[in-house]
């Protein structure tokens, strides 16, 4: 599985992507993830299997979807700010179920 988070820098999203490959790797799952900023970050996209974005660029999610044409969610922000990584992985669950 493959995840890219995407943020207005890409830092606060870096916090988050520590929490995610830990609770994946306590789960037994393989996980590649990677942080960019909104700027960046369709240098790399076309690599993963799914974006999220953080809830401060909410209202650049059309034009993800547009430009990538790939799976992406606006992470809750409420998940965000704790890094609930349960309730984010069933987000990506429903992005790319084949993942699970």
């Amino acid at each position: 599985m493959k995840i890219l988070l995407v943020c207005a820098g890409g830092m606060s999203t870096s916090i988050l992507m520590k929490k995610m490959l830990h609770y994946a790797e306590g789960q037994g799952w393989q996980l590649e993830i990677e942080a960019k900023g909104i700027n960046d970050y369709l240098e790399v996209c076309k690599r993963y299997d799914c974006i999220l974005l953080g809830p401060q660029i909410s209202y650049q999610k059309s034009n993800v979807l547009h430009d990538s044409g790939m799976p992406a969610e606006v992470i809750a922000p409420a998940d965000y700010g704790i890094g609930n990584c349960e309730h984010i992985f069933a987000q990506v669950r429903k992005l790319i179920p084949e993942q699970f």
